[in-house]
């Protein structure tokens, strides 16, 4: 293992190597037992980019994890709580952030042994399945932290695809002024009061892609998913084949800037619709609750690299409470933004699309600014993700980061070729994070963090019925959570 990072490119990673060999020597632990697997660059988790060993402060450590959870679950986050219900969404709401927080710390709590090695940043959660269950443990967590990741770089082309159609839809339509003068019918779309409401039977999943009458020959090419998911390919593949993507790092503000643009796009629509609940006819509990449940799986799923943030935590002593903290905001932020539009929206709660843009109208100039800025943070966030696959999948199985060209190629051309086909056959974009959500919560959230805390006190004789009896449990949900997916239709 001592020629890991022998590339000359890779000085960093071949110092961060052997700084590991080093502290594992003065903690007792062999390296041979605990190999870092990822080993991924710390600027992907910082708010403020800095040098990888610096230490933050706690305010850093709280954004850091606010700012690595909130994702593009906060734009299917009003459709996915209509599903399940206003009064019952609400609840599954506070109640999920909970068991993942809970969930989240037991992986926390379980790099507690290993001192120096977590202090420095040099273990993670894959590792510590290796210590209590072997390479199938490790392979498990690695399998599955891939699975959740790739689902995300699925969700990121389906909606780069839309915003780059939206955008450039409403670009050519205010050129030539070509936007409805009245209210009318369109295919698979019913356009009211200024806003969209997808015709449910139609099989449509982006109701704003629907051009009028064109003149031009734009929409001959720009034809929404049949087109735009694959003009992509000529932009992202080259981004998401360099050796090292430190450059997007240096745009991981942007997603920060992407979610406070969401809260204030709401809070701004909500006061011009002002709230509109009928209780008598708005549900407060649906059978259809399972779509909420799976996409807060991936909306609060963050143990995969929880340990990296922590790690470079200035007072580790605070670690607990700045992750309670963190998990609170994010809690609040989507039931901010999933409640507040939910409430406003003036049509039929049925009527909320799995993207909450697309019941936007066409020249809804705010609407424009949300596409087109989401747009280009994507374009930087995409090659981090593809990135973290590749490292996690080629340090385990070829033991090396870039092993060759042809390698990473065709890992990136098989990773960017499903997330073309789910763009062009499947772009429902909260069945995908609800479906991956709760695959990789299942494994990643419910199951090992469990197993872990659980062996850990069998092997101290600590673990009493009671403990096994509520761990297993948790288990149970994350099993009900997969498979209730499957028996229910939205």
């Amino acid at each position: 293992m001592t020629n890991l990072y022998g590339n000359p490119e890779d000085i960093h990673k071949s110092a961060t190597y052997h700084r590991y060999k080093y502290i594992s020597k003065l903690s007792g632990h062999s390296t041979d037992m605990i190999i870092p697997d990822h080993m991924l660059p710390v600027e992907l988790f910082l708010v403020i980019p800095g040098k990888p060993e610096a230490k933050q402060s706690s305010l850093v450590t709280i954004f850091a994890i606010w700012n690595t959870m909130m994702g593009t679950s906060l734009l299917s986050m009003p459709w996915a709580l209509s599903q399940a219900g206003f009064g019952c969404g609400i609840g599954l709401m506070v109640g999920i952030a909970g068991l993942c927080l809970y969930t989240c710390y037991l992986v926390l709590k379980s790099s507690y042994p290993f001192g120096e090695l977590f202090k420095s940043g040099f273990i993670k959660f894959a590792d510590i399945c290796r210590k209590y269950f072997g390479r199938t443990g490790e392979l498990v967590a690695t399998i599955f932290s891939i699975a959740a990741i790739a689902g995300a770089a699925v969700v990121f082309w389906v909606l780069m695809s839309n915003f780059l159609f939206n955008s450039g839809k409403f670009i050519h339509e205010s050129i030539y002024d070509a936007f409805p003068k009245n209210m009318s019918k369109l295919e698979g779309t019913v356009i009211h009061t200024s806003l969209i409401c997808p015709v449910p039977s139609a099989n449509n999943t982006s109701p704003n892609t629907m051009p009028n009458s064109d003149t031009t020959g734009f929409y001959r090419y720009w034809q929404g998913q049949k087109t735009i998911p694959f003009f992509l390919i000529a932009l992202m593949f080259p981004l998401c084949s360099v050796k090292s993507p430190t450059f997007f790092t240096k745009f991981n503000s942007l997603g920060t800037l992407a979610v406070i643009y969401i809260i204030i796009f709401v809070s701004i629509k909500a006061s011009i619709w002002g709230i509109n609940m009928d209780f008598a006819k708005i549900p407060e509990f649906q059978l259809t609750f399972p779509a909420l449940t799976g996409t807060l799986t991936l909306a609060f799923f963050i143990h995969n690299c929880i340990l990296s943030i922590l790690s470079h935590q200035k007072t580790p002593e605070y670690n607990a409470r700045d992750l309670s903290i963190a998990y609170g905001l994010v809690a609040f932020t989507y039931t901010f933004v999933g409640a507040l539009f939910y409430a406003a929206f003036p049509l039929e709660k049925s009527c909320i699309h799995q993207v909450f843009l697309d019941n936007m109208p066409a020249n809804d100039i705010m609407t424009f600014g949300a596409r087109i800025g989401l747009f280009f943070q994507l374009v930087t966030v995409f090659p981090l993700v593809i990135y973290i696959v590749r490292v996690q999948f080629m340090l385990f199985f070829f033991g090396s980061p870039y092993p060759s060209t042809w390698q990473v190629f065709l890992l990136n051309a098989v990773l960017i070729g499903a997330c073309v086909l789910f763009a062009r056959f499947y772009p429902h974009v909260g069945n995908i994070i609800r479906y991956s959500g709760s695959i990789s919560g299942l494994v990643y959230i419910f199951t090992l963090p469990c197993l872990v805390h659980m062996y850990a006190l069998h092997k101290k004789n600590q673990l009493s019925w009671p403990s096994a009896i509520f761990h297993s449990t948790i288990v149970l949900l994350g099993v009900l959570n997969l498979v209730s997916q499957f028996l229910i239709s939205v």
